[in-house]
């Protein structure tokens, strides 16, 4: 199950304010009965609140303290997206209710419903163990339900408004480009060579673009309790968008460690991939193509995108810990992650041939 601590100092609300307001607006909710909250341990951007109440489980998601950045971390799209993904993609978690009355909480938020089971992290959980054939058979899982996820018919399920997808990779390299300079600081990687390389090697815009997860990985999914090799959930939408499903994929991998990857980027892991019968990213990026007809031959760039991105959302993070803004002792660990993610990207530019 997934690991819940006391919150964390600085992340705290008034349960009082928030019991109120859920017996206000979700139904069948005691105001009665106590209200419990912890907090999940993983993760490094929204925070996200587990509430107890009389049998009942619900899942809290507000911004990071001192966030300043307001598209990264807007509730009330990232609810409007999970309300309508949810009739056609059933691991989705089911919403609640949205909040954008400060005078709750503190901030904006909402509320959905919890969706119990399993999610993987650095470390199998205790007493959980994937034989190789087992292991191989959840990564081909895990990539199959990226590629239904791409099936979807955007416009059919009311998602147009998530994002335009003409332009879709300029307006990412650009962005992101942007964010990372803005948020560098002193003891950060330049990245100048690795940017240059994604301005000058863009591909066209895809000619079928499709709802983008933007974060979808092992540590955002939710595996059955009763049986882990399947796979009931989908968490984390907060990024979602419309757009290029190869600079989706893209991202997936750049937080996909192998075995025999160099030590320094073992180090940077945050998932059990290296298990034994684990796919290769080049075994995934296959079976992707495989199972979609997508021609992967241009793949580097979409990695080396991801592996800059992954670089980026890492400093922003840092950066806000570096200000004093959050006292999570995780992210003074992630400068050095950034220079492990500049030095895999420009080993990457060495070795393609693109």
């Amino acid at each position: 199950m997934e690991e819940t601590i006391h919150v964390r100092k600085g992340e705290e609300f008034d349960i009082n304010s928030l019991k109120t307001y859920l017996a206000e607006h979700i139904d069948h909710f005691d105001i009665t009965q106590p209200l419990t909250v912890k907090q999940f341990s993983g993760g490094y951007s929204n925070l996200t609140y587990l509430l107890k109440s009389s049998g009942i489980e619900l899942v809290l998601r507000r911004p990071p303290i001192g966030a300043k950045i307001k598209t990264a971390h807007d509730m009330g799209r990232e609810y409007r997206i999970l309300s309508a993904i949810r009739p056609v993609f059933p691991y989705c978690p089911e919403t609640l209710v949205y909040c954008e009355d400060p005078s709750v909480i503190g901030t904006h938020f909402y509320v959905m419903k919890r969706i119990p089971g399993i999610i993987l992290r650095k470390e199998l959980p205790k007493g959980l163990n994937f034989t190789p054939e087992a292991t191989r058979q959840l990564c081909e899982a895990l990539i199959d339900i990226h590629v239904k996820l791409h099936e979807i018919d955007v416009q059919a399920a009311g998602l147009g408004f998530i994002g335009k997808p003409e332009g879709y990779v300029e307006r990412q390299v650009n962005g992101w480009c942007a964010r990372y300079r803005k948020a560098k600081t002193d003891d950060a990687p330049n990245f100048e060579t690795v940017m240059a390389w994604l301005k000058d090697r863009q591909p066209n815009d895809t000619d079928s673009p499709v709802l983008v997860h933007n974060d979808y990985k092992f540590d955002n999914v939710v595996l059955d309790p009763h049986n882990p090799m399947r796979i009931i959930g989908v968490l984390d939408w907060e990024m979602a968008t419309y757009g290029d499903p190869l600079m989706d994929l893209g991202n997936s991998l750049a937080y996909w460690v192998e075995k025999n990857d160099p030590s320094d980027f073992q180090n940077i892991r945050v998932m059990p991939t290296t298990m034994d019968g684990a796919m290769t990213r080049n075994e995934l990026i296959e079976r992707y193509g495989e199972k979609t007809d997508r021609d992967m031959s241009y793949f580097d760039y979409y990695h080396g995108f991801g592996l800059f991105r992954l670089a980026v959302i890492a400093q922003q993070i840092y950066q806000r810990y570096d200000q004093g803004l959050t006292q999570d002792r995780r992210f003074g660990m992630l400068i050095f992650a950034v220079h492990v993610l500049e030095r895999a990207a420009l080993q990457l530019i060495d070795k393609t041939k693109i």
